[in-house]
């Protein structure tokens, strides 16, 4: 699947909520899992491929035994088993909000554009899987900061949008290249 791009209207979108859990949804999310290692990505929303509905994907590979602790379904599970993650209709709470990380962070769309975000610690997210059963994950560290990126994509919002205004200042130049680049494109 081809990634969009900063500068594309499909990343500022909001996503549909997704209703029907079928074959379709299951082909899209392997198909975006696929796209996201295939560009070494550790996660991927709907708007990245073009499509705005409220599913995205993760998969930290060896990052996730590093991640710190889940609590998937009431129960305390190695972040290892939940990957790949496919969340579909995503709701985040915060459970810790005046602990605040900063963390480096690029963004499949955002070819060589990286810069320092704030973000939550910890969170707890209530999501469907493919067969539209509902889940609930606590977790922090990068499976926390991750999910949190690509959620913000499910709801029109970058990463950049987060970053203090000095950090962004640092790389205004490339983003503003870039976006103006993908604007002259034509994506189909």
């Amino acid at each position: 699947m081809r990634v969009t791009q900063y500068g594309e209207a499909v990343l500022r979108e909001r996503g549909s909520v997704v209703t029907n859990f079928d074959e379709e949804l299951a082909t899209l999310a392997d198909e975006m899992c696929d796209t996201m290692r295939s560009h070494d990505g550790i996660g991927l929303a709907a708007q990245q491929v073009g499509r705005t509905m409220q599913i995205c994907v993760v998969d930290l590979g060896q990052a996730a035994r590093e991640t710190g602790g889940a609590r998937w379904d009431g129960r305390d599970v190695p972040p290892t088993i939940l990957m790949p993650l496919v969340l579909v209709n995503p709701k985040i709470e915060v459970s810790a909000p005046d602990e605040i990380d900063f963390m480096e962070e690029g963004c499949l769309s955002f070819y060589k554009v990286r810069g320092d975000v704030p973000r939550p610690e910890r969170i707890e997210v209530t999501y469907q899987d493919l067969q539209g059963i509902q889940h609930h994950l606590a977790c922090e560290g990068l499976l926390s900061r991750c999910i949190q990126h690509e959620v913000d994509h499910l709801n029109g919002v970058l990463f950049i949008d987060r970053m203090d205004k000095q950090d962004f200042a640092k790389i205004r130049g490339k983003a503003r290249r870039l976006k103006r680049r993908n604007q002259l494109v034509d994506p189909s």
